[in-house]
């Protein structure tokens, strides 16, 4: 699943739902939005991460208490610990392989997705057990190829890494759609069955988006394996 800015505790330019810690909010209105999203969840653990644009990728199981340093992906083979991601433009991706109670939440965004987050993802999700051809996939809200402008060169170079994901901005400048991108390569690696959730960032004003609005929050994807 994946949240929205709306019904939390935060206060402007946070409001009002951010689940992120790193981006200068009260700590206690963070707090406050975290338990709220665990509880109407039903969760007990919910596993965070601090990530940093990279491919790392971390196993967890539940009985971390402080998020995964320094990583961009997490993956789990136990029942009832929800994996998050957080965003505000980057792509967030969520992965399950239901038959082997495998799931994981990955932070793909420009640099990420460039260096091959994903594909480490899923190579940890097989190790766990988890088969391609059963995994199903999930491109969360994230900002669009048409909004998403960068320099020619940038584009071209995430292009050579990321095939499909070079775009152009409505303004006719060189783009990037990050999430075409992220497609291509979860159908080539094989996964069963490919999700995009339409809505882009910089357009929906429900989402957190830093190219939109700067200094934000920041929006949550979650995958779990029921306890049943």
């Amino acid at each position: 699943m994946v949240t929205t800015r709306e019904g939390g505790a935060s206060a402007p330019p946070y409001d009002s739902f951010n689940l992120a810690d790193h981006v200068g909010d009260d700590p206690a209105a963070v707090a406050a939005n975290r338990k709220r999203l665990a509880a109407e969840l039903g969760l007990s653990s919910v596993c965070w991460m601090e990530q940093v644009h990279g491919r790392t990728v971390t196993v967890v199981d539940g009985s971390e208490t402080a998020p995964a340093e320094a990583t961009d992906a997490l993956v789990t083979a136990t029942p009832g610990v929800a994996v998050a991601v957080l965003v505000a433009d980057c792509v967030p991706v969520l992965l399950g392989d239901a038959e082997a109670g495998v799931v994981a939440a990955v932070h793909a965004g420009r640099v990420g997705a460039r260096v091959g987050v994903l594909p480490a993802t899923l190579r940890a999700m097989v190790e766990a057990g988890a088969e391609p051809g059963r995994i199903e996939a999930l491109l969360g809200p994230a900002i669009c190829g048409e909004c998403y402008e960068v320099p020619a060169d940038m584009a071209q170079d995430v292009e050579a890494h990321l095939p499909d994901s070079l775009s152009h901005t409505r303004r006719g400048t060189s783009g990037l759609d990050i999430r075409a991108g992220l497609w291509r390569q979860l159908a080539g690696a094989g996964v069963g069955r490919i999700g995009v959730d339409p809505r882009c960032t910089a357009e929906d004003a429900t989402l957190f988006s830093y190219r939109r609005s700067g200094r934000c929050g920041r929006i949550a994807g979650l995958t779990w394996v029921d306890l049943t």
